[in-house]
């Protein structure tokens, strides 16, 4: 079963999505809905893709995970495929107590991905495992 957002995110990203195709810049509407639907954690993406804070790690099998370099200068691991971010704010906020339906981080990742700002870095299926295992070290 696909996990996906909640219908109004997913018509927001698509929309910006189709704007940026068409080669024009994200309206000013757009942005007011960002920060209708996700309160302070949309300036605080935006920033993170002003400042290429998001890398794309992708593997010959087709994996895909993201690293954002937090505004603490931490990194962060997001799965964009299952809207998952390492950071505290997701476990709490998103996934405890329902107050947010993503961390800054994984939106700065979905914006990345619209605004095509987002580095990309290819490596091995072993140096991603590596990536991965090494996150879950630092989460003990």
């Amino acid at each position: 079963m696909a996990v996906s957002l909640p219908e109004v995110v997913e018509e927001l990203l698509s929309e910006m999505a189709a704007t940026v195709r068409e080669g024009a810049q994200i309206s000013d509407e757009h942005l007011l809905s960002l920060k209708f639907v996700f309160g302070p954690s949309a300036i605080q993406a935006l920033d993170l893709v002003d400042r290429q804070s998001i890398t794309s790690i992708s593997s010959p099998s087709g994996r895909r995970v993201y690293q954002v370099l937090g505004s603490s200068g931490k990194t962060y691991t997001c799965l964009a495929s299952c809207h998952y971010c390492s950071c505290p704010a997701f476990a709490f906020s998103v996934l405890r107590k329902s107050d947010s339906l993503l961390c800054k981080h994984l939106l700065a990742v979905y914006l990345s991905q619209i605004m095509r700002s987002c580095q990309q870095i290819s490596v091995t299926d072993k140096q991603l495992t590596d990536i991965l295992l090494m996150e879950k070290k630092q989460e003990v």
